[in-house]
């Protein structure tokens, strides 16, 4: 099985420099020319058809959802209302500590 040298990784200078071949760049003096690639890199992805339409369905889903959240708030400040409206006609006038406050309006003058 054949030795092979690991990848490079990014920040290193130079591959690892076989012994034999740094030991006669030594003795005879020639320079050692190291030739690395540089690494390609991968284009990015394109989108899909398929990644727009998850896209468009989670905003129209966010969509139903808000407008859901305001109907709910709506109906809440109607039954609120109308509760508000049956004991103030039932009990005509309210009072606390002396002070007495009149829920609704007299139907007859």
């Amino acid at each position: 099985m054949r030795h092979r040298a690991p990848p490079p990784t990014p920040g290193v200078l130079a591959p690892h420099i076989p012994a034999d071949t740094y030991r006669r760049a030594q003795a005879t003096g020639e320079p050692i020319i190291l030739i690395q690639p540089t690494p390609t890199v991968p284009a990015p992805p394109r989108s899909t058809a398929r990644g727009c339409l998850f896209a468009v369905g989670v905003i129209v889903a966010g969509g139903i959802g808000g407008m859901g959240l305001v109907v709910a708030f709506l109906a809440l400040l109607d039954i609120a209302a109308h509760t508000a409206t049956a004991v103030g006609g039932a009990l005509g006038t309210v009072g606390a500590g002396g002070i007495t406050v009149k829920l609704t309006r007299p139907k007859a003058k």
